[in-house]
């Protein structure tokens, strides 16, 4: 009797094993990975496309080696756990152990159970392992899945005493497992089976449930990570909406860069959801950073609406769409420019004010700015160097050489000014950035150098005056802000160093220029409408 058990032990084969894996290929620019089969039959494969192409390519050569075992008969009832061959090296130890702090005793887990056909993919998608293994092993290795369960090998009938089997051979032959009605398919993308479901061909084999890589680990299609604003989503991060949320929206956002045609509104409501969901993670979370992000969304959202109305939104009253070359802040910024050259300018001349106001755009960053001999001239036509002299006088501007060589300069080698009152050691009177800076100050060439305003020898109070009625100037054309009845006429006249009598003659000429639609000075106000060529220079009160 012991010596026929032992032959049947040794009749026994090992357990079959395929490991398909994926390995990068070359450079990571060239964005292809290399997929290889422990089979030797299978030669190495050369993936182009990516990771993603990788996947699809492996879990096809998996089902390919799923479809040979189906037509070799399924998973063998007399294969050895090829579990069990790699020392169990396969599976976790059981939860209750791990738990306590302890390694397992030796022989703790222990083979058992019919022998079936799992497959086991790693999570980060680079490792396939087809095994027969027994059913006690493929139940304790996480992110494993039985698709097939061979029939157990029939026992001898028990022989009666004095007896002999009719047929030794017979009895002692194992039977091979037989097909389910049904082959076995992997898929990365399909739930999970559960290990503990029969599988075709099982019969009445009750399989344990295959236990997880941790005791609290969620499932992997619950447990999706992301990144937004160089964040990362933590796993573990409740309520379950909100991570959603969060990941949803850092995809969303990488989508929308790789759009070929930006949609601004689309934008402002990809930031309005940021500022909501940052908000409540911060109220989540108790950090401070996240609720400042959350209000730089905010910011965001009602720039971004605001550059969709100004640019490509509808106008009031339905009227033809403008393209704005101003925000709406950048606008408002335009105007405290304004209001600081009124107030520090060395001189109140209309010429002496018109420079320091284009010198104070260039220089409004760093404290200096580039500036050639033609962009003096065309500010100032005859009386350039005159100014220029007087800037330099009263200290306001600071030359790299004399006013000669400024007024010789050219574009190809333009001479850089210093205005010290901008110099970054200084207080800083605009809260504006490099790109607004740029904005405003192309704004306000485009105003001074109108070329209607150049064929009718606008002075350079004239020019100002177009500057002040364009930055004060509602979304329509009007100027003033809505209600108020136009604008003050007494500081318009200051801002340009007139008297206010004076100022009709000059929206006269504005009007002949068509800078302005219409315009009307009674009352002490300046009433009227900018023309629908200068409505892009509106300062959008």
């Amino acid at each position: 009797m012991v010596v026929e058990a032992g032959t049947r032990q040794q009749e026994r084969v090992a357990g079959r094993v395929w490991t398909v894996r994926l390995d990068p290929d070359g450079r990571p620019s060239a964005g292809a990975v290399k997929l290889s089969c422990s089979r030797p039959a299978c030669a190495d494969q050369r993936v182009p496309g990516g990771a993603a192409a990788g996947r699809r390519a492996a879990i096809a050569h998996v089902n390919m080696h799923l479809a040979g075992i189906r037509e070799g008969g399924g998973p063998r009832g007399t294969a050895w756990c090829a579990c069990r061959a790699a020392d169990c090296a396969w599976h976790t130890p059981d939860p209750v152990t791990a738990r306590r702090g302890a390694n397992p005793p030796e022989g703790a887990v222990r083979c058992g159970g019919p022998v079936v056909l799992a497959v086991h993919a790693d999570r980060a998608g680079r490792l396939w392992r087809i095994a027969e293994l027994c059913a006690r092993c493929a139940a304790a290795t996480p992110d494993s899945r039985v698709l097939d369960t061979a029939q157990p090998p029939p026992r001898p009938a028990p022989a009666e005493p004095g007896r002999e089997p009719a047929n030794r051979a017979t009895a002692q032959e194992p039977a091979v497992g037989t097909a389910g009605p049904a082959a076995p398919v992997f898929s990365d993308q399909a739930p999970a089976r559960d290990a503990g479901a029969a599988a075709p061909g099982a019969g009445d084999a009750r399989l344990p449930g295959a236990r997880r890589a941790t005791p609290a680990a969620a499932p992997r299609r619950v447990r999706r990570w992301g990144k937004i604003a160089q964040r990362t989503v933590p796993h573990d991060l409740e309520p379950d909406v909100l991570r959603t949320e969060l990941i949803e929206l850092g995809d969303a956002f990488r989508a929308y860069q790789q759009r070929p045609e930006p949609d601004l509104a689309l934008l402002a409501e990809l930031h309005d959801r940021k500022a909501r969901a940052f908000r409540l993670w911060a109220d989540v979370g108790g950090d401070a950073s996240l609720r400042h992000e959350a209000v730089r969304a905010e910011k965001a959202a009602q720039t971004t609406r605001e550059m969709h109305a100004n640019r490509g939104g509808p106008q009031p009253g339905g009227g033809p769409v403008v393209e704005r070359l101003l925000t709406r802040q950048q606008a408002a910024h335009a105007r405290a420019v304004l209001e600081y050259v009124a107030a520090h300018a060395p001189d109140p001349r209309a010429e002496v004010r018109l420079a320091v106001l284009m010198l104070t755009l260039r220089a409004a960053r760093a404290g200096t700015g580039n500036v050639t001999g033609q962009d003096l001239s065309g500010w100032l036509s005859g009386s350039a160097e005159e100014v220029l002299e007087r800037l330099v006088e009263a200290d306001w501007v600071r030359l790299p050489g004399t006013v000669a060589e400024v007024m010789a300069s050219r574009p190809e080698d333009p001479a850089t000014v210093t205005v010290p009152a901008l110099l970054p050691e200084r207080t800083r009177p605009f809260g504006f950035g490099k790109t607004p800076r740029a904005r405003i100050s192309g704004w306000a060439q485009k105003a001074v150098g109108d070329r209607k305003l150049r064929k009718k020898k606008a002075t350079a109070a004239t020019r100002l005056l177009a500057l002040y009625t364009a930055a004060h100037a509602r979304a329509d054309g009007g100027l003033g802000p809505a209600g108020d009845g136009g604008l003050d006429l007494e500081r318009a006249a200051a801002f340009c160093d007139l008297r206010p009598d004076r100022i009709p003659a000059h929206v006269d000429l504005l009007l002949a220029a068509d800078w302005l639609a219409e315009a009307d000075t009674t009352g002490g106000r300046l009433h009227g409408r900018l023309a629908e060529r200068t409505l892009p220079l509106g300062g959008l009160l």
